[in-house]
Order: structure tokens, then sequence, then C-alpha cells
């Protein structure tokens, strides 16, 4: 069965029946992404018509739920992109050293592999005991497997090599122990985290922190969403603060561009400096 044509005037009509259904707001969303993700959910789910899936998610807390674990992006992995957490060892831990108090915002934290990365480079460069690390995501569902820290061990192989070329100065395994096949993480690691639901669609700032990290996340956004969730993060960050995006990300030609410094151009990694 090939994609789905889905025509523009059902999936408007869609999104509405979800916002005032659910209060989850996808117009921002980049339509081409949207479209994929509906596609291939209706096939999966052998639905023929927008008309059919709007009755059941309109009909089904728990099947909306389903659908929204679909539709937004969970891809992540323990130091995803190594030469990111590298530049972050270098030019923006030895800043947070400085500080009494540090408060970190994962932002798109997904099921919680890049929170616990943070968390490990934060304990070898002896930060961790003063961070506060706030990991958040629209699905509740991703960020109940974060909360757990338990992930298939046939993925620690792969997350290994990450974390060595991510500078990682021990083992991976010495940060988890297996049972059976799975790695259960270390919960000192965790102890500084507070997980939350947070929709970066219509959720406002909640503290300020010191980083915030929102990887792989803006590119499923249209350019108007794209700038309203830089405003929040700029809102979220006092003068000095760094922003961390994916690096296909950037702030080049946004309207908050003029407040931040780069700090590494390559990594996506910036610095508000008024």
């Amino acid at each position: 069965m090939g994609p789905i044509e889905i025509g523009d005037e059902e999936y408007q009509d869609l999104l509405m029946s979800i916002l005032e259904r659910y209060s989850y707001d996808f117009a921002g969303y980049s339509k081409a992404s949207m479209y994929r993700r509906i596609s291939r959910f209706m096939i999966n789910e052998s639905l023929e018509s927008l008309r059919e899936l709007k009755i059941r998610i309109l009909a089904d807390s728990e099947y909306f739920e389903s659908f929204l674990e679909e539709v937004t992006v969970n891809v992540t992995e323990m130091f995803r992109d190594p030469s990111f957490y590298l530049s972050l060892r270098k030019n923006v831990v030895p800043y947070l050293k400085t500080y009494p108090y540090v408060r970190v915002w994962d932002a798109g934290c997904s099921t919680g592999e890049e929170t616990y990365s943070l968390a490990m480079l934060f304990r070898e460069e002896s930060v961790l005991e003063k961070s506060r690390i706030y990991a958040t995501d629209i699905n509740g569902k991703v960020l109940q497997t974060a909360k757990e820290g338990i992930y298939p061990i046939s993925c620690m192989k792969e997350y290994s090599r990450n974390y060595i070329d991510a500078g990682g100065l021990y083992s991976l395994s010495d940060y988890y122990h297996a049972r059976y096949n799975r790695a259960i993480m270390d919960s000192e690691l965790s102890k500084n985290f507070l997980f939350s639901i947070h929709n970066l669609v219509h959720d406002g700032s909640f503290n300020e922190f010191n980083l915030i990290v929102c990887r792989n996340v803006l590119i499923y956004f249209q350019k108007e969403l794209q700038e309203k969730v830089l405003e929040l993060f700029m809102e979220s960050l006092p003068v000095f603060g760094f922003l961390a995006l994916g690096n296909k990300e950037s702030l080049r030609f946004s309207k908050i561009e003029k407040y931040f410094q780069v700090i590494d151009h390559k990594e996506k990694i910036y610095r508000r400096i008024n």
C-alpha cells in the first residue's frame, strides 16, 4: 500500500479537531513531515480516510496517544553527534563550572538518551552535583521511558562508540547495569532530573536557565513557529546563557540572532550577549 493522499481541507479540519479536543496545536508543524507521518500511521492502522482517522482520534484518548507517538519525532540516541558533546565539554562546561548552581533545559528530550548523556558529561566535569536538568517533551509516553531510564542492551555498543568519540573519560558501562536484554541507567545520574510535559507550541517559559539544549526539533516546524520557540528560549535565558540547537538548525536570519554570539558555528552553540 503506497502513501495515502491527504487533502489540505481535510488536513486542516483534522488539526482543528485535535486542537479543540486535546489542546495540541500542530498548525505550525512542517506539512510535508506531518503528511508523511499521518500517512504512515493510517497505513499501519488500515485506515482509508482522514475522516475515519478523525472519528477514531476524537472518540478514544488512548488512540490519540498512539497517534501522538507516531507524529511527534522520537529519534534519539546517547551522545548523538559526538562532536557536539566535545564542543559542549570544551566551550560551555568551563563557564558552567563557575556558577554556584546550574539549571539546564533539555527541550524535546524524547525517551531521555540525550538527558542521560548530558548527565554523564556533567558528572565527569564535576558539574552534575550542582545542576538541575529539566527534561521536557510533548509526549507523555516517551517521558515515561525517560523516567524509567531502561534501554535495550543491543543499543549500548553503538552508544559506547558515541561516548568515546564524545570525549568520555571512562566506559559507558560504568553508568548502567545490564539485566537480561536491558540496560538500566545508574539512578545517581537522574537524581537531579525533573521530567515534565511541555508543549513548545503554546506553553510558556517556566524558569531561567544557564543552558538550553533543543536539538533536531525546530526542523519539523514552519518558520513562524520556529521564531516563536526561539523567542521562548531567549525569554528563558539570562545574559551569558547558552543555547544549543541541532546541526541543521540555526539562529541565522532569526529575529533573535542579534542577541547572541556564535560559540561554535558547526555545532550550533550560541551564547546570549544582551
